[in-house]
């Protein structure tokens, strides 16, 4: 418009003069703001970011908590004792509490990278269980890989357990840290709210000031989901903090899975970090994954002509012939051997049958001495062996 008089000397507008929002989004046109436009001291650089940091690697302490590796079996039914059973890592611990099968499922929360699943479906009930009943889910770790956790200092780390369930009983669940070196546990309940649909849970614990984990191979922590349990674990009061473990206040409020034979019970995606608050599951590759269980536990694929090379041996004494069976990975510990169908001993004069395999209680190197014991063959040649039968296999059981 025109002026009257002299035309006025332009001031430069700051940001004082703009309302705080007045500017939206949606009132610059795309492609208006460009580099230059930004002065140097507002730009965004590297070092601007050196507070923002990525998830630790490793981070997840549960092994196969997407439940993708099972050496052991995919299903196994009629369930009355404890035992790993199919996924590996996941204990089943089981006392008088009805009958179940366990098996590795392919139902899984929608849109949250998972494929696999821990079921567990109740096949004969016992809706009144006794005093000294329980069921459990659990996974146990070594004390070695948990010193950063720097239990029983005063730097101790809380530790937060995310999960996905599925439960067609609803109700108050418990999900339990048992310390094993110290007896002390901690017990936090969280709720199913709608029975045979996936929920998501958050379950955090303080870290312990008191009693430091061993820093060996061995068990120092379970991590506990309970199903079901009597009197004994029941009639106290919940100890939701951490203190010595006492029975009666371990599984406070906990309903009975067992009580009906048309529940289900499905757990996935799975991780205990060392934060008050939770992040995305950690997925690893499977080949990673399965050599982080088979420092635990591993069996060879089951069939008939393998196995050549995998055993190298001489006579030793008798019916014994000892040699090395190469491993994919270091053992936690001396191994329990165990292993189903034939075996054919091949080198020193012929081919013998039916010989079956012992030993594991040394290895090192990538190797288990194993003794294949059968028909004596010559002394001072070397063997080989391969299995004579579709069912063979060989296993090594060095589980915490």
């Amino acid at each position: 418009m025109p002026f009257i008089g002299n035309k006025p000397s332009a001031v430069p507008l700051t940001s004082a003069d703009i309302a705080d929002g007045i500017i939206t989004s949606a009132k610059i046109v795309d492609g208006t703001i460009v580099n230059a436009d930004i002065n140097a001291s507002a730009a965004i650089v590297s070092t601007k970011l050196s507070g923002i940091t990525s998830p630790a690697a490793f981070r997840n302490i549960v092994i196969n908590g997407d439940m993708q590796v099972a050496q052991r079996n995919t299903s196994v039914a009629s369930i009355t004792t404890s035992a790993y059973n199919t996924l590996d890592r996941w204990y089943l611990p089981i006392s008088s509490l009805g009958t179940f099968t366990m098996s590795q499922a392919t139902d899984v929360p929608s849109g949250y990278g998972f494929t696999k699943s821990l079921k567990l479906d109740n096949t004969t009930a016992d809706a009144s269980p006794s005093a000294g009943d329980y069921m459990m889910l659990s996974q146990y770790f070594e004390g070695q890989n948990l010193q950063y956790l720097k239990k029983g200092t005063a730097n101790a780390v809380s530790l937060t357990a995310t999960f996905w369930v599925k439960s067609t009983k609803i109700g108050t669940f418990i999900c339990e840290l048992n310390d094993i070196d110290n007896s002390r546990s901690i017990s936090k309940s969280y709720t199913v709210s709608v029975t045979n649909t996936w929920e998501f849970k958050t379950v955090t614990f303080a870290g312990d000031t008191t009693g430091a984990f061993d820093n060996d191979n061995a068990k120092s922590l379970e991590l506990n989901f309970w199903l079901g349990a009597g009197t004994t674990y029941t009639s106290g009061t919940l100890n939701t903090s951490w203190g010595t473990r006492t029975n009666a206040n371990i599984a406070v409020g906990q309903v009975n899975i067992a009580d009906n034979t048309a529940n289900d019970f499905l757990i996935t995606g799975v991780q205990l970090e060392a934060a008050t608050s939770a992040t995305d599951f950690e997925f690893l590759p499977i080949d990673v994954d399965l050599l982080r269980c088979q420092r635990y536990y591993q069996k060879t694929t089951t069939g008939i002509y393998r196995f050549q090379g995998s055993w190298i041996g001489l006579h030793w004494s008798g019916n014994a012939h000892l040699g090395s069976w190469g491993i994919p990975t270091e053992l936690r510990t001396d191994a329990t051997v165990g292993y189903a169908g034939s075996f054919e001993v091949f080198g020193g004069g012929g081919t013998g049958s039916s010989y079956t395999p012992s030993g594991g209680s040394k290895h090192s190197n990538g190797y288990v001495q194993i003794s294949m014991n059968g028909t004596q063959r010559t002394s001072s040649h070397g063997l080989s062996c391969y299995s004579s039968t579709s069912d063979a296999f060989v296993s090594f059981d060095a589980e915490l």
